[in-house]
C-alpha cells in the first residue's frame, strides 16, 4: 500500500515508462484487493470473537455493522483532513469515492449476513456467492442506463467518473466478501479444526480459484465490453486466488520462523494498525509535506525514500501508542480523582 501511494506520487513522469515501474505498480496494485479482502477477513473473525466473549451472537453481528459505519464516516473525515491541511483543492473532493466509503458500506453488509447465517457453510457459500455476483455483474452495471438515473453521488460509487472515484462498488466490494468467506474459514480453527486442516484448505481454494480466473481469461466475453484489468470476473478471481494462495504461504512462512524463535511482533503491530498507517501515509505521500518531491524522484531515488518512509511508519505506530496509553491513563486518573486531574 505504501509503495503503490509513494510510487505513484513521488516519481519522475519520465520514469513511469520503464519496465520496473510497470512491474512494481502491478505488485503495488495488489494493495488495494488485499486491504479490502482482509476487512472482510478480520471482521468476521473478530466477530466469532466478540461472540464467543460476550455469548450473544446479536451482540456480535451489531458491532460488526456498527464498525462498517464508522469507517464509511471515517471516509469523509479523511477527505475534510486532506482538504483542510493540504490547501487549494475542491471542497467537493471530500466526497470523492475512495477506498474507505468502499469498505465500510461492504462491512455493513458483510456483517448483516454473518448475523443473518448461522452455519459455516451457510455462511462460506453466501458470502461466495455475494463476492461472484459483485464481480459477475461489474461489466454490466458498468454500462446499464440505470445507473443514470441515479443522484450524481450514487452514480460516483457505481462506476467511475474522473477524479470523483479512485474505487467503486463493483467490482471493488467483491473482495471484503470474498475475505469475510475466508475469515469463516480461518475462525472454524477454533471450532475445533486443525490448523494443517485449514491451511491446506486456503491453499486449495486459491489453487481453484486462481486456476479458474487463469482459465476463464482465455476464453472469449460473454459481455459486450469488458476490460480484463479492471472489470473482468476474471482477473477478479485471479486477485482473489492469489490473496489466498499468498495468506496459506505466509502463514508456513510464519511458523517457520516461530519455530525457531523469531517473532513478527514489528509486521503484527503494522497489520494491526492498518488503518492508521493509511490514515497517515497517504496524508505524507501526497500531501504538502513531501511537495518537494512530488514526481521527481528517479526509480533508485524513489526505492531509499521508500524504504525511509516505511521504516518511519513502523517507527510511528508506537509513538502512536504511547499517546494512546497515556492520554487513556488521564481520562482514567480524571474519572477516579477529579481534583488530581485539574491540578
Amino acid at each position: 500500500m505504501i509503495l503503490a501511494h509513494v510510487l505513484d506520487a513521488w516519481t519522475l513522469p519520465a520514469e513511469k515508462t520503464t519496465l520496473v515501474y510497470r512491474y512494481l505498480r502491478l505488485l503495488g496494485g495488489f494493495a488495494a484487493p488485499a486491504f479490502l479482502w482482509l476487512a472482510g477477513l478480520s471482521l468476521v473473525v473478530s466477530g466469532d470473537r466478540l461472540r464467543r466473549h460476550t455469548g450473544s451472537r446479536r451482540q456480535a453481528w451489531q458491532r460488526l455493522v456498527q464498525r462498517g459505519l464508522e469507517i464509511f464516516i471515517l471516509a469523509f473525515v479523511f477527505r475534510a483532513h486532506s482538504f483542510v491541511f493540504n490547501p487549494g483543492g475542491s471542497a467537493l473532493h471530500i466526497f470523492r469515492v475512495d477506498i474507505l466509503n468502499i469498505m465500510g458500506p461492504a462491512m455493513v453488509l458483510a456483517g448483516l449476513l454473518w448475523g443473518g447465517l448461522r452455519s459455516a457453510m451457510g455462511q462460506v457459500i453466501g458470502f461466495g456467492l455475494c463476492a461472484t455476483a459483485i464481480a459477475m455483474l461489474t461489466p454490466t452495471i458498468r454500462l446499464a442506463g440505470w445507473v443514470d438515473a441515479l443522484p450524481i453521488w450514487g452514480q460516483w460509487y457505481v462506476r467511475p467518473a474522473g477524479e470523483y472515484t479512485v474505487f467503486t462498488l463493483f467490482p471493488w466490494a467483491g473482495f471484503v466478501f470474498a475475505g469475510a468467506a475466508t475469515g469463516v474459514v480461518i475462525a472454524r480453527s477454533e471450532d475445533g479444526w486443525s490448523e494443517r486442516r485449514v491451511h491446506r484448505t486456503v491453499l486449495v481454494a486459491g489453487s481453484v480459484v486462481l486456476g479458474l480466473g487463469l482459465y476463464a481469461s482465455t476464453l472469449p466475453t460473454i459481455y459486450g465490453a469488458s476490460a480484463f484489468w479492471s472489470t473482468s470476473p476474471a482477473f477478479f478471481a485471479v486477485r482473489v486466488g492469489l490473496l489466498l494462495l499468498t495468506l496459506g504461504l505466509l502463514d508456513r512462512v510464519g511458523r517457520s520462523l516461530r519455530r525457531r524463535g523469531v517473532e513478527l511482533s514489528a509486521l503484527t503491530r503494522l497489520g494491526r494498525s492498518s488503518l492508521f498507517v493509511y490514515w497517515v501515509h497517504v496524508q505524507l505521500a501526497y500531501g504538502w509535506a513531501t511537495g518537494p518531491i512530488h514526481h521527481r524522484l528517479t526509480m533508485p531515488q524513489m526505492a531509499v525514500a521508500y524504504t525511509v518512509f516505511t521504516i518511519a511508519m513502523f517507527g510511528l505506530i508506537p509513538v502512536r501508542d504511547r499517546l494512546r496509553q497515556a492520554w487513556d491513563a488521564q481520562r482514567r486518573l480524571g474519572r477516579e480523582h477529579p481534583s488530581v486531574a485539574s491540578v
